[in-house]
């Protein structure tokens, strides 16, 4: 499974019909489709796919047509999350009419297509279940324990600074044990 860090977009026109299509994080998806709407006020529609993962390591998934032929945008665009394994991802297509109609095979295509074209242009990670861990340090240690993390490429969450300094990490597993075996002895996992 896959994911994406950051805001894309591509636009693909089809018989006069401009499809703008744009690829976020879930987490981003309500401030993106109100930005959306707003720089687009001329757009006849704004449909949307996302999926991600719950609580319990579940897909959720939805989509919506905005107004076009039922199952001719949102489901199309939602299977071709699901083809490329996208998680934790959203995808929303604005299109501005041309004129010319394509059909319900033509839209099925179009809406397909542009969103395989942003995703194709798209720098996508690949997904790990991430779990969250505190160290604990003293005060001089703590810019030896940053530098060490930053190599291993561990998220610091957040760091909570009392008599010692707390800090709360995200990391895999894998990252997790590795990191047991290159701490020094006096920093504490709790």
């Amino acid at each position: 499974m896959y994911f994406v860090k950051e805001e894309t977009n591509q636009t693909l026109e089809e018989k006069k019909s401009k499809f703008i299509a744009y690829l976020c994080p879930y987490n981003q998806f309500d401030s993106l489709m109100k930005r959306l709407r707003s720089e687009h006020p001329k757009a006849r529609h704004f449909v949307y796919a996302y999926r991600y993962l719950n609580d319990f390591e579940q897909v959720v998934e939805n989509s919506s047509d905005d107004g076009e032929p039922k199952g001719t945008s949102g489901k199309p665009s939602l299977n071709v999350l699901a083809g490329n394994e996208l998680i934790n991802s959203a995808v929303i297509i604005i299109r501005y009419f041309g004129g010319v109609k394509l059909g319900t095979g033509g839209l099925v295509r179009a809406y397909s297509d542009a969103v395989n074209l942003v995703i194709k242009n798209s720098n996508l990670k690949k997904y790990e279940k991430l779990i969250t861990q505190v160290l604990e340090c003293e005060y001089n240690e703590l810019s030896q324990l940053e530098y060490l993390l930053n190599q291993k490429n561990i998220n610091i969450k957040s760091k909570e600074f009392t008599s010692n300094i707390s800090l709360e990490l995200e990391l895999t597993k894998e990252q997790l044990d590795e990191l047991k075996n290159d701490l020094p002895r006096n920093i504490k996992i709790k």
